[in-house]
């Protein structure tokens, strides 16, 4: 008899809701209306209590000082609010009373406007769990294409002259073994397949256009098969995604944000969902921005943050081996 609490209850997802200007708030709305959605968990919003409507039955857990709707229409007000919905997001994960945190989009401006001096979701998350690694992974378990793609970035917002630094021996061991592992207990793949995508044109040609593959990448995958994590690669880029969407791997390592974001996007627009690795809780995000040019036109499509709800449940009840 199974008498750990935690498999008899409902799973509670938490949302914070993005800056209060963009579309966060509405695909968010628009997603628990989503069929199945409601039935699946439990969900406690996160956010300003001036942006949500009137009659909603989920759950609010109040951020700020009471902003009108007129004083969050201010990037920095917006920007801060924003931030804390993603900090109390983080306490409520870490003290058990939310499984998995799912968050609407922020933006990166008014995000620092408002005092919060971090890069993004990923690198605040990393520093509110004092989580010693993180990756960010792009996942979609549904492409134009039919099959799943999942890219991690091992490199994310960095300027591309600055990429060849960054990308290190040993960054790629670390970021290839937080895939493999989360592969293992979030997705119950036993035996992950993982190709490591090239740097250079040609994955350099034996050297004619570079020598990241030789001096960095190959050390990376002798290292990783030497410890038992079978990396494949490097494999060129105009072929590597392919191949994973045909079913070779089950996920692909990209050096740098647009070698991966690009065939990403392109076979998974609007379905794609961005998953933080390393944390101790799932946290999952819609792939696209704040969009506040369409915000509170009721046109935004949710399909991305249905998604990123989805996946959230589906690896919050196997991240204890719950499948």
């Amino acid at each position: 008899m199974d008498t750990n609490p935690a498999h008899s209850r409902r799973i509670r997802i938490g949302i914070s809701l993005g800056d209060p200007r963009g579309i966060g708030p509405e695909v968010t709305f628009k997603a628990l209306a989503h069929p199945g959605i409601a039935e699946a968990a439990e969900f406690l919003l996160i956010g300003p209590a001036s942006i949500v409507p009137d009659g909603l039955s989920w759950p609010l857990e109040v951020v700020g000082s009471g902003e009108t709707r007129s004083e969050l229409t201010s990037p920095a007000t917006a920007g801060r609010v924003a931030g804390q919905a993603i900090e109390r997001g983080v306490s409520l994960a870490l003290a058990g009373k939310i499984d998995a945190l799912v968050t609407a989009p922020i933006d990166k401006a008014a995000f620092h406007a408002g005092g919060w001096h971090f890069p993004g979701h990923t690198e605040m998350l990393q520093a509110l769990t004092d989580a010693a690694d993180v990756g960010m992974l792009m996942a979609a378990e549904r492409t134009a294409l039919g099959a799943p793609l999942r890219v991690l970035l091992a490199t994310t917002h960095l300027a591309l002259r600055d990429v060849p630094a960054a990308m290190t021996t040993e960054l790629l061991v670390r970021q290839t073994t937080l895939l493999y592992r989360a592969l293992q207990k979030w997705w119950a793949i036993d035996e992950p397949r993982i190709a490591l995508c090239a740097f250079n044109p040609h994955a350099s040609d034996n050297g004619l256009f570079g020598d990241e593959e030789a001096r960095v990448m190959t050390p990376a995958v002798e290292a990783l098969r030497s410890a038992g994590v079978p990396l494949v690669g490097p494999i060129p880029a105009d072929t590597v995604f392919r191949r994973s969407i045909s079913g070779e791997f089950h996920a692909v390592i990209a050096p740098y944000h647009d070698v991966g974001m690009a065939p990403f996007k392109t076979v998974a627009f609007g379905g794609g969902v961005n998953v933080t690795l390393g944390l101790p809780f799932p946290r999952t995000s819609p792939d696209h921005g704040t969009a506040i040019e369409i915000a509170g036109r009721g046109i935004a499509d949710p399909a991305s943050m249905v998604e990123a709800i989805q996946l959230a449940i589906r690896l919050t009840g196997r991240k204890d081996g719950v499948r």
